[in-house]
């Protein structure tokens, strides 16, 4: 299989085999004019398998909810065909309108334009809390 080269645009790199197409779906990368190439379980030294998503265009994403549905993940912004920057994402301290509080007496449920925020309160077990009703997050992401 044959992949060209990015001459501008961005390579998400060392996603969790299958959750690929979340990431695509989430970001809305289907609905974009340029090419979007998405590589499903190529083979890994470090991860054994990965998934890999190739934009050929710079487009603005959300770190945070990159971070927060797949930590470790490697962004790799391409500019004339070189690496122009690398950062690899990690749990987000707090995530915004990323997930939403399911606890329907909680403000963010009946007060119209308030964001949904939830902190991080367990690193290890991906444990976020709502910042306004402590309500633990289901872990469903939504799409913005």
């Amino acid at each position: 299989m044959i992949i060209g080269q990015i001459r501008d645009g961005i390579v998400l790199d060392h996603i969790t085999a299958g959750k690929g197409m979340q990431i695509y779906n989430v970001l809305g990368l289907g609905e974009l004019e340029c090419s979007v190439a998405m590589i499903k379980n190529a083979d890994s030294s470090k991860m054994g398998k990965k998934d890999i998503i190739k934009v050929g265009e710079i487009i603005d994403l959300d770190f945070d909810l990159l971070g927060y549905i797949d930590p470790g993940i490697t962004v790799n912004v391409i500019r004339d065909g070189k690496r122009f920057k690398r950062e690899k994402l990690q749990l987000p301290e707090t995530v915004m309108d990323v997930i939403h509080c399911k606890n329907p007496r909680c403000i963010t449920s009946t007060e119209q334009g308030l964001r949904h925020q939830f902190k991080l309160c367990d690193r290890e077990r991906r444990i976020y809390r709502c910042l306004y009703c402590e309500s633990l997050a289901d872990g469903k992401v939504y799409a913005k």
